[in-house]
């Protein structure tokens, strides 16, 4: 866990570069303004996350994977987000099948399918 409150925060310029991209070339945004959604980003990705959490405790899993995200979502009424998480979801996956193999320490290879599925938790 984080030792300060401030640790939780997500990074400014990540968040910065999301209200870039949502908001019109024309419209500026003040230093207050960018601070108190980088505040309530963060919140809201603490509040799922406790919620997926919960999720992932009640089939006796300590991985969190894409369902309890998207349960959790359905849980605190978020139902808004689910579609567009769902399409993220699949076009990872998509990306993630299309890699090729990797090596691993010992040298041998792996298949991304393979390093994925290591007999804890799905993927979806």
């Amino acid at each position: 866990m984080a030792e300060k409150l401030e640790d939780l925060n997500l990074p400014n310029a990540s968040v910065h570069k999301i209200i870039k991209e949502a908001l019109p070339d024309s419209v500026n945004i003040g230093k207050d303004a960018r601070s108190a959604l980088s505040r309530a980003a963060s919140v809201f990705v603490l509040y799922v996350t406790s919620q997926a959490s919960n999720e992932a405790q009640k089939v006796n899993r300590k991985t969190l994977v894409g369902k309890d995200v998207i349960k959790a979502l359905e849980e605190l009424e978020f139902e808004n987000f689910i579609e567009p998480l769902e399409e993220a979801l699949k076009d990872f996956k998509d990306s993630k099948a299309k890699k090729p193999s990797t090596k691993t320490k010992k040298g041998e290879e792996n298949t991304e399918a393979e390093e994925g599925h290591n007999g804890t938790a799905e993927d979806d």
